[in-house]
């Protein structure tokens, strides 16, 4: 399959492992989010995604049809680093097309995608102004249209939403979407969990350096938590319950309580046990959310995750 190879990459400082021998494929048309705690390492894989260092064991390349490319080509690959680079004295339109042209990209034609781009994000006016005029949600529109502009196979988005509105952030990810479907592999690494969970077609997390839980968001849920139901009843705290079915409650206030179900409960046998006379104004059913295995992993750390799939979610705080 097409796209980005990691294998068994580690990488030490003096006597800390900062990265402890991670593999994991970005393919190409899929958007993966690379997730972890801060200090999980994982800035120290994507330099070396991006050959900034080198792994002391394992490595990185890139698969495209019959070819395989040791490290990833630089021409093909479009980055939008966590921390800002464009030169704030130049203008929007001038560091757009000398970056493009650092991408063998002809200037003409730079400068027509430069355009079009611009006007998408609604900057056109913008484009002889210098970069310090510009807000930092725009800056950010520029330094993403600079990490694209060239058309690249592979999309390494480090925090892309930051500083961004949420109108600004409904685009971003529509233009992402765009590229995984135009045939890009993204890699995308963020601590927005709701925009990972709407985006990525899979998940990668790590805690100190080592892989604790991967595979797509569904499959996630379903191994590391059990369901949870929310339920508004004039009832409320005072519907008793078999306890058989439910681990733990918590009561949310104006008689809405959300009931963590024991591990291998359906829903459908919690809402059979309710009495045939509730008075019932909400029912919710749902799974863990990505931020809940999120936190849990921080907390908890690499240890502490390997026994989730063998435990309900209710029993993780």
């Amino acid at each position: 399959m097409d796209g980005l190879y990691v294998e068994g990459i580690t990488k030490s400082y003096g006597s800390v492992t900062v990265v402890n021998n991670v593999s994991f494929h970005a393919a190409q048309g899929q958007i993966l989010g690379l997730l972890g705690p801060n200090g999980a390492g994982k800035t120290t894989i994507l330099r070396m995604i991006m050959g900034i260092t080198a792994p002391d064991q394992g490595a990185v390349f890139f698969r495209q049809g019959s070819s395989r490319t040791q490290g990833v080509p630089l021409a093909a690959v479009g980055y939008l680093p966590e921390e800002r680079g464009l030169y704030r004295e130049a203008k929007v339109l001038n560091i757009l097309l000398f970056l493009a042209g650092l991408k063998d990209v002809p200037k003409q034609e730079a400068k027509e995608r430069a355009m079009r781009w611009l006007r998408r994000f609604g900057l056109e006016e913008y484009a002889h102004k210098k970069v310090e005029q510009l807000s930092k949600g725009m800056a950010q529109k520029v330094q993403f249209i600079a990490a694209v502009l060239h058309r690249p196979q592979f999309v390494v988005l480090d925090e892309p939403f930051s500083g961004l509105d949420p109108v600004s952030q409904d685009q971003f990810k529509a233009e992402i979407r765009d590229l995984a479907r135009a045939g890009a592999a993204v890699l995308l690494s963020s601590h927005q969990m709701n925009i990972v969970e709407e985006l990525c077609d899979e998940i990668f997390l790590i805690n100190k350096g080592r892989e604790v839980v991967k595979g797509d968001l569904q499959s996630i849920r379903e191994r590391y938590g059990s369901f949870r139901v929310e339920l508004l009843s004039p009832a409320g705290s005072k519907l008793k319950l078999n306890s058989e079915l439910v681990e733990a409650r918590e009561e949310l206030g104006n008689g809405r309580c959300r009931y963590i179900l024991r591990e291998g409960v359906q829903p459908l046998q919690f809402v059979q046990s309710l009495p045939a006379d509730l008075e019932i104004h909400e029912l919710n059913i749902s799974r863990p959310s990505l931020h809940d295995i999120f936190v849990r992993v921080a907390q908890g750390g690499a240890e502490h995750a390997e026994h989730l799939e063998n435990r309900p979610l209710g029993n993780l705080a």
